[in-house]
């Protein structure tokens, strides 16, 4: 426990801010107690130096007069007075050979010392010694044999010009140095003093690091130890979950600062951990309820997690081998994507099958992810399986669904086509489409549909394909010319992938045909209605040119001039008669003859004067006033002006007839108007005509029947029954509407509504 505290000691801050601050401290303040012990040795050592040196200096000058008269008694009497002195050990002078000449120890006089040693040594290093040598150079420290340290200083005694020239002994001119002057001094005095400094120094720093030591732990300890100790207590409190725990620290400083960034961090960690809480039951509840099965395998292909889904799918247990619980095998399957995941870390997916609990069949889509730790190993995969059992069942109820609409495209006894919508080229197309036009499969699936219409259908037909559900009676050219009138019905689906056409054709030829011969055989009819009309009609200018013929042969024949005026009177009338006869019998061979189905602007209110023109004769012969209110700018429409005229002849005879049942059958009807009126106008974009009676009217009840094929309401050998129904179905094959107002014994009134051209 002690050796547990003590490593917490070891590793707190405080103690390492301690540490570090003595150890700077110590060597701070030893560093400066070094330099100061070291300047003050050296300036004492200096010190002494100089002294030692001028005290040298002294003794030259004090026996140089002794020297000059060469007085020896003098010369050691100085030495040894000045010898005296406590700190001075010994002097003493060396001549050129190194013997003792004087000294203050009277035994050592006349003794020679080696030039070798220390003392010589320093100016005889070189031969020969110099001069001048330095202060530095000439001063040595040693100990002596009572172990107490000295200082000696070598000063050189030049020769100067008085000792050259003096009569007491005589020195070379030449030679500069005579001798030396050794001057040894004790150092014990300066010894103790600096000893005294050191421990001075010593003792000021040892108090000063303590001082400063004991400050900053107290302070470390107050200050930074006790915050640092609350901190971490609230931190640990907050890594237990104790989100609300605040740091108690009234401080503004920096510790305070962070005692409220940590009391901050914790509430925020408390947002975010309630939040990850939620989102992390939101995954959990997801992972659980998710409609498909998922599992956590390790390397070892073992069960770690899975889904409810799963669970109750094939009651797993912790442990249990994948490929065990999925399809009952006992090794795991060839191609798995599990084990692919372990070998790159890469997703992979697959489908699978297998047997359920109860032995039936289900169909999986497997995708499965990685799941790596820290350093980013694959350590366990998730397998996430969406049964598709049910999709499977439905791929193969399409499959055999869409056999059976190919069997029905391919067999429909119409021409049906698959077109791109944005090009209208033929995608597909059934067998009965090779029939009809004539072309074989593989050149109709490298056509456009456009090219059925012919050169001069592409541009009007190109927008009707991509905006009109229908198209009726479209002439087409098939293989080699060959011409079929077909219905066109368009719906919008998708095939492959991509929006289509699908177009269904109705050949209308034969039918075409059946209703040409059907019309011509009415045409017939109404020509025979037509005949006592037409009879009366010719009969007019017949008897004019029968009247013009006879008076001019009588008057060929008595020989009688003719004037050139009755001449003229009478050709111009027999020729006016003759074009009117022509323009009758043109008019019955021209409604006579087929009609086409092209379509061509047609003038409805020419259409319905012609139609008229015939009977107009013979119904004022009837007394019908015939009433006309034609709008003269009514717009253009795209039809077939015979077969417009035989619908207007069709409803004119009809009102005539209407007419005469009602004159007939009622006298009190004679009082009645015997009318007929002619409309015309536009309005919204249509072209309207109007054909009213003051006839019988027609019943209610069978009003909704009258354009019925052989439906009619006259007597036996009176009608066919035909008109109504081929008027019908004429304004049809224009995009017209015809109905009918009536009121019983009152009349009736047809309205026939044509969409104008886009021509106009």
């Amino acid at each position: 426990m002690k050796l547990a505290h003590l490593k917490n000691i070891y590793r707190s801050l405080s103690f390492r801010l301690i540490f570090w601050v003595g150890l700077i401290l110590a060597l701070s303040i030893s560093a400066w107690a070094y330099y100061s012990i070291g300047q003050q040795k050296k300036r004492a050592i200096e010190n002494i130096v100089e002294g030692a040196d001028r005290l040298g200096n002294t003794i030259r000058l004090g026996v140089h007069y002794a020297m000059m008269i060469n007085s020896r008694e003098d010369i050691t009497q100085t030495i040894r007075n000045i010898g005296k002195e406590q700190s001075i050990k010994n002097i003493r002078i060396y001549n050129k050979a190194g013997e003792i000449k004087y000294s203050t120890i009277a035994g050592e006089v006349g003794q020679a010392t080696n030039i070798r040693e220390k003392a010589c040594f320093i100016c005889h290093e070189t031969d020969p010694p110099p001069v001048d040598v330095s202060l530095a150079q000439r001063t040595r420290i040693f100990d002596s044999p009572e172990g107490q340290r000295q200082m000696g200083i070598i000063s050189p005694i030049y020769n100067e010009p008085g000792c050259a020239s003096a009569t007491c002994h005589f020195h070379p001119e030449k030679k500069q140095v005579l001798g030396t002057l050794d001057v040894v001094v004790s150092l014990k005095g300066p010894d103790m003093a600096v000893f005294s400094y050191e421990k001075s120094i010593i003792f000021l720093a040892v108090c000063i690091f303590f001082g400063t030591s004991g400050f900053v732990a107290l302070f470390l300890l107050r200050f930074v130890n006790r915050p640092i100790r609350k901190l971490i207590e609230g931190t640990r409190h907050i890594g237990r979950g104790e989100y609300d725990y605040s740091v108690d620290l009234k401080r503004v400083d920096d510790i305070g600062q962070l005692a409220t960034a940590i009391n901050q961090m914790g509430r925020k960690i408390g947002g975010k951990q309630d939040e990850l809480n939620k989102q992390k039951g939101e995954y959990q509840k997801l992972f659980e309820s998710a409609p498909c099965y998922i599992t956590v395998q390790d390397r070892d292909f073992r069960l770690l997690r899975y889904n409810r889904e799963f669970a109750e799918h094939f009651d797993p247990h912790s442990g249990d081998y994948c490929y065990q619980v999925y399809k009952g095998r006992t090794v795991r399957c060839e191609e798995c994507p599990v084990a692919k995941t372990f070998e790159d870390g890469r997703s992979y997916h697959s489908e699978e099958e297998g047997v359920n609990k109860d032995g039936t069949k289900s169909y999986w889509m497997v995708r499965t992810s990685p799941i790596k730790d820290k350093h980013g190993d694959v350590v366990a995969a998730m397998e996430m399986s969406l049964d598709v059992t049910a999709m499977k069942h439905l791929e193969s109820e399409v499959e055999k669904s869409e056999e059976k609409y190919r069997v029905i495209f391919t067999t429909i006894p119409n021409p049906v086509f698959v077109l791109d919508q944005s090009t209208l080229e033929i995608m597909d197309c059934n067998d009965n489409a090779t029939a009809v036009y004539g072309y074989s499969r593989r050149e109709i699936l490298t056509m456009s549909f456009l090219s059925f219409f012919g050169a001069d259908g592409h541009k009007q037909y190109a927008s009707q394909m991509k905006t009109s559900p229908a198209l009726d009676q479209v002439k087409h050219y098939g293989k080699d010319g060959k011409v079929v009138y077909v219905n066109i019905r368009i719906s919008s689906t998708e095939y492959l992938g991509k929006g289509v056409f699908l177009v269904t054709i109705n050949d209308i030829t034969e039918q075409l045909l059946a209703e040409q011969q059907l019309i011509q055989a009415s045409k017939m009819a109404t020509l025979g209605e037509m005949s006592t009309g037409v009879a009366h009609e010719l009969n007019q200018p017949l008897s004019v040119i029968k009247t013009a013929g006879s008076f001019l042969h009588k008057k060929v024949l008595k020989g009688e001039d003719i004037d050139d005026e009755t001449m003229k009177t009478l050709t111009r009338e027999i020729d006016a008669q003759v074009d009117r006869a022509s323009k009758i019998i043109n008019h019955m061979r021209e409604f006579g003859r087929k009609s086409g189905v092209a379509r061509e602007k047609v003038q409805l209110n020419d259409a319905l004067k012609r139609a008229l023109e015939t009977f107009r004769r013979q119904l004022t012969l009837r007394e019908i006033e015939i009433v006309m209110d034609l709008q003269p700018d009514l717009p253009s429409i795209m039809a077939d002006s015979n077969r417009l005229e035989q619908v207007f002849v069709n409803l004119i005879i009809n009102a005539r007839d209407a007419i005469e049942a009602k004159w007939w059958g009622n006298v009190e009807s004679k009082v009645n108007v015997k009318k007929i009126s002619l409309k015309t106008l536009a309005k919204d974009g249509l072209a309207v005509v109007e054909i009213a009676d003051t006839g019988t009217g027609i019943q209610p009840n069978i009003i909704n029947k009258i354009f019925e094929p052989f439906f009619t309401t006259k007597q036996v050998g009176k009608g066919t029954g035909l008109g109504l129904s081929i008027s019908y179905g004429i304004v049809r094959d224009y995009d017209g509407v015809i109905r009918v107002e009536s009121r019983e014994e009152e009349g009736s009134r047809f309205i026939i509504e044509f969409p104008v051209s886009s021509e106009n």
